[in-house]
């Protein structure tokens, strides 16, 4: 029996490392079911899990596919629900990989017309989501709007996940939301600011990072640190338990969720990666003057 179940560990290893690598995304499913079961039965008593450790590739770039899975293994899947604003295309997608292998449901807001267009098609295509593709909204999401967005297409109470990525307002629309309940969020911040500045850029409805750049060059002047996400979070009843491979999406769940599996990290732990680092040293100081608001 014991061998049985080493020789079960190791396979569902190989296959994080298949799936990381590429190999296996013609059979992704079928793995990752098979990866779900491992993840559930994983011992996390000595401390948190690596995410970069469990982490892998479908549609992600930075191991987000395989981060959520494992999250949700611990956590459960309910109404399996997801919110993305800023879905961009399903290139890079955090929530493409739950919606075409987990038979997650969606609300995807993007701003970007062409996008729009490219998130249509491939789920109105796609032989998983054909029938049923997650609703693919254009809209410049504001503080004033975004719960009404959300009511207009069905989305309150709650949902499985919450992602946020749109280069400007990330933490005030945050803030803003109350009409759905996501049990997970995942966020975009900014790591130039480094773990211990509490700085969003000021709230604006009309924001655009492009205004900021020089020579068609951004230097991240747009978004809200990791340690004003963290403060946020906690005020919306929300703890910070990793960051994906670059260092600079968190994952966030309801403090009440998975206490025992799911440990609580803290800020720090998510700036060190040599691009942390070289952003802090490269990028701050090109936008330290600008104004931000400490919160």
């Amino acid at each position: 029996m014991l061998l049985k179940y080493l020789a079960k560990l190791i396979l569902q290893r190989l296959e994080i490392v298949m799936l990381r690598w590429g190999f296996l995304q013609n059979n992704s499913r079928h793995v990752q079911m098979f990866l779900k079961s491992y993840f559930e039965e994983m011992n996390t008593e000595n401390g948190p899990v690596d995410f970069e450790e469990i982490g892998f590739n479908v549609y992600s770039y930075t191991y987000e596919d395989g981060i959520f899975l494992y999250i949700f293994s611990q956590i459960g899947m309910t109404n399996k629900k997801i919110v993305d604003i800023g879905a961009g295309t399903f290139r890079g997608s955090s929530g493409a990989n739950l919606i075409i292998n987990h038979g997650f449901t969606g609300l995807l807001i993007e701003g970007n017309h062409e996008n729009v267009k490219l998130l249509q098609d491939y789920y109105s295509k796609h032989p998983e989501t054909r029938y049923n593709p997650p609703t693919v909204i254009e809209a410049l999401v504001t503080r004033e709007n975004i719960n009404q967005i959300l009511e207009e297409h069905q989305y309150e109470g709650d949902v499985d996940l919450l992602c946020i990525d749109i280069d400007g307002m990330d933490y005030w629309i945050w803030q803003a939301i109350d009409v759905i309940q996501p049990r997970v969020v995942v966020i975009e911040y900014q790591n130039i600011l480094g773990p211990e500045l509490s700085w969003t850029v000021p709230y604006s409805p009309d924001f655009n990072v492009h205004h900021y750049e020089i020579n068609k060059t951004s230097y991240n002047y747009c978004g809200a640190s990791l340690r004003a996400f963290a403060k946020l979070g906690l005020q919306k009843n929300y703890r910070l338990v990793g960051c994906n491979k670059g260092g600079w999406n968190a994952f966030f769940v309801k403090s009440d969720l998975g206490r025992d599996v799911l440990h609580t990290v803290d800020v720090e732990s998510c700036f060190k990666t040599a691009w942390n680092k070289k952003g802090m040293a490269t990028f701050f100081p090109l936008v330290k003057a600008l104004p931000w608001d400490e919160v």
